[in-house]
């Protein structure tokens, strides 16, 4: 068996609600035991209040979940003891003890929404000048919440890169360590292959592929279908339900 990985936002979460089929989606997950873990590039949320918001919405998870978030977090108390850190308000008592606003070893990008302005970047800026690393949760060029698409973390990220002439260490998707890492946690070994299920064509799905996993494209989030041309997914569905039907081809021999 190979592991399944799947996306949280466009796939399970739209705007801020569940998929109408995410239940029955899950109860089949949990029924056929397959052995699957949530994994999102979510800076806004740690997994635990990502149960917590399907809980409220009446899906109890019973499998793993992991957001960029938390293996941002645990990455870098492994490697720093002081860093500047960009996210939002309600997480960044998670770095307790660590924050260091004159000389920082790292800087850490994740979201915060309406604050990226002139002044944050050259703020960032300055600390990288100044020696620190660019550790980015994820590199998302755009999200859509609330059904509109938005510039996301990635943007301006970029930029940083560009005007300092280093590279950020990408802790979330499309990076391999995050892969590797979920399919590792899940107790299998990243060398058998998994299977990711997402709504991003570029950092859920090609990059799974270019790793030799399986990828699920889902028409549910951001990709729409007229942007796949010669990129092709594994597999394209339009819902929870058309990827139930994969998912069992994929494991014929645990269904037969």
């Amino acid at each position: 068996m190979k592991p399944l990985l799947i996306d949280f936002d466009g796939v399970i979460k739209i705007g801020n609600e569940i998929t109408p089929d995410a239940k029955e989606f899950f109860e089949f997950i949990n029924k056929s035991n397959i052995p699957a873990c949530i994994l999102s590039n979510s800076t806004l949320r740690t997994s635990g209040l990502m149960k917590n918001f399907l809980k409220d919405k009446g899906l109890e998870l019973r499998i793993p979940a992991f957001t960029a978030f938390d293996v941002t977090l645990e990455f870098v108390k492994k490697n720093y003891s002081k860093v500047k850190v960009y996210c939002r308000d309600y997480l960044i008592h998670h770095f307790e003890g660590m924050i260091d606003n004159e000389n920082p070893q790292a800087v850490v990008i994740g979201d915060i929404g309406n604050r990226w302005n002139y002044d944050t970047m050259n703020e960032i800026f300055n600390y990288v000048m100044n020696g620190a690393e660019i550790i980015a949760m994820h590199k998302n060029k755009f999200w859509q919440p609330e059904g509109k698409l938005i510039l996301d973390a990635g943007a301006f990220i970029t930029a940083i890169e560009f005007a300092t002439g280093k590279q950020a260490t990408v802790i979330g998707k499309p990076s391999p360590l995050y892969f590797k890492t979920a399919v590792e946690k899940l107790g299998f070994s990243f060398q058998q292959g998994f299977i990711m299920i997402g709504d991003d064509l570029e950092n859920d799905v090609l990059a799974a592929q270019a790793i030799g996993g399986k990828g699920i494209l889902i028409l549910t989030g951001k990709t729409k279908s007229e942007e796949i041309e010669d990129n092709i997914p594994n597999f394209i569905v339009n819902s929870l339900s058309e990827a139930m039907t994969i998912i069992k081809k994929l494991f014929t021999k645990k269904f037969d």
